[in-house]
């Protein structure tokens, strides 16, 4: 009784426990989730605003916001091409992990950017705008050029691919046309021919006549005429032997069931019993 109650608390604790495990992954996930749909709206907010800043604005602000859109739309860009490519080129591991390096640089950039926004000296953020100007295109080119060599390369293997492919099915395709090779017959019936209708042997019906057949049949006619001629001839000699001259004997052959073998027994008597 003891064994069964400690046996059951240990399921129920069990129970407990994967529950609360169970139910800690799935609040982690929502967690994520919910953080994942956060991040994404605040970035759709900012890229909205710095769209219409870069339009409705003049001066030093609307160039601030221009340069912040041209590097995260860059950076954004290269993220989703090395990330989508890397699932199916291997190689493509050591570019993704250049471009983190590269993504330091550009959140960098972006802070100081977002900080001069809300500078209210506008004639120091006019001196500096120069050099901001070229540190941002000197990383989004760096962007840039991971993007289009990683695009090239996926268009390059599917253009392989595609001419091997091509080269495949013309193979096929001419196997399946290149019927002459097949109709060709066997050099042994190259004499084969059908059979004509006529009259077949003498005494035959009349039908087709293979030409093998009628050969055979040809051949029998011959023997079996010779054996006719030849018994004539056989009897008109015994017609014409002399009045007390005995006619030669046959010879009359051994019986084949009389004929002993060393392995065979000795038949039995037949018995009326």
């Amino acid at each position: 009784m003891e064994a069964a109650i400690v046996i059951m608390a240990l399921l129920f604790f069990a129970f407990v426990a994967l529950g609360v495990y169970a139910t800690v992954k799935v609040v982690k996930a929502a967690k994520r989730g919910v953080d994942r749909t956060i991040h994404q709206a605040r970035r759709t907010v900012e890229d909205t605003t710095l769209r219409a800043k870069s339009f409705g604005q003049a001066g030093v602000g609307g160039d601030l916001a221009q340069l912040r859109l041209s590097l995260r739309t860059s950076m954004r860009a290269t993220q989703d091409a090395l990330q989508a490519g890397v699932a199916e080129d291997a190689s493509l591991k050591e570019s993704l992990d250049l471009f983190q390096r590269l993504t330091a640089h550009g959140r960098e950039l972006d802070e100081d950017l977002k900080r001069l926004e809300r500078e209210p000296d506008r004639a120091r953020v006019a001196a500096q705008l120069k050099d901001l100007r070229e540190r941002t295109e000197r990383i989004t080119h760096a962007a840039d050029s991971l993007r289009w060599a990683a695009r090239d390369r996926a268009r390059q293997f599917a253009e392989d691919d595609l001419t091997s492919l091509s080269a495949q099915i013309d193979l096929e395709a001419g196997a399946l046309r290149h019927w002459s090779g097949a109709t060709a017959q066997d050099p042994a019936s190259d004499d084969f021919s059908w059979p004509d209708a006529g009259a077949g042997a003498p005494g035959a019906e009349r039908g087709q006549v293979w030409p093998g057949e009628a050969d055979g049949r040809a051949a029998a006619s011959s023997a079996s005429a010779s054996a006719e001629a030849d018994g004539v001839n056989a009897g008109q000699r015994s017609d014409t032997a002399a009045p007390g001259q005995q006619p030669p004997q046959a010879i009359t052959a051994r019986d084949p069931r009389r004929t002993a073998y060393p392995w065979e027994k000795t038949a039995r008597p037949e018995t009326t019993n």
